[in-house]
């Protein structure tokens, strides 16, 4: 049993590895921007982030057609809900710190979609999807912090313009939920996952990607 990550997030592969699987990485592709639209505004933010992991997850297992190999494959989304909106990953500076604006001094729930697909022979033999969610406590940086925060380039490229374990870390008070699941994979909510397709830990402790 192989598990492959659709995701090219140095967090979340660092999540798995500490916690004893070195997965094979393999990007997905999906455009998230369009499935959100696709979605439409009537779909709630557990919905979309539940619905672009699966994407995901599913874009990769079309990838692995051909291969023989025993594979779960796990896909995930991290959205920022706060003041009512769902925020991804802001792509600029400026967006960032308008961010930054509203969550300083404040609290937003972090969403993140999780889906495990299971693989034989090509073939996508089950699969189950869920989403779990964490409240996260925001600081209010100074000025002099947040600029610096923002010209490092890490809030631009992360879900809700913020991480746990980076530089980010600095700014959060406290969590209610999962750590895990802010850094960009919940290991208690994949564990479930993977145990409805009929996976087990042991199966995948010690495996390497080679």
């Amino acid at each position: 049993m192989r598990l492959v990550l659709a995701s090219a997030s140095p967090a979340r592969l660092s999540v798995l590895r500490g916690a004893g699987v070195e997965p094979i990485v393999q990007v997905s592709g999906v455009d998230e921007d369009a499935l959100t639209e696709a979605l439409g505004p009537s779909a709630s933010p557990e919905t979309v982030v539940t619905e672009l992991a699966r994407a995901k997850a599913a874009a990769v297992a079309e990838t692995f057609m051909d291969s023989t190999h025993d594979l779960v494959i796990v896909g995930c989304d991290s959205m920022l809900s706060i003041g009512g909106e769902l925020h991804g990953k802001p792509h600029s500076v400026e967006v960032a710190r308008e961010r930054w604006q509203s969550m300083a001094g404040n609290s937003g729930e972090l969403l993140t979609g999780h889906a495990v697909l299971r693989v034989t022979a090509g073939v996508v033999v089950a699969q189950a999807a869920a989403h779990s969610s964490t409240v996260v406590h925001f600081a209010t940086p100074s000025s002099m912090d947040l600029e610096a925060y923002l010209a490092s380039g890490e809030p631009l490229a992360v879900a809700g313009a913020f991480t746990l374990d980076g530089l980010g870390g600095w700014f959060v008070d406290r969590i209610e939920g999962d750590p895990s699941s802010v850094i960009g994979i919940g290991l208690p909510l994949v564990r479930t996952l993977l145990n409805r397709v009929g996976t087990s830990l042991a199966e995948l402790w010690g495996r390497s990607s080679s």
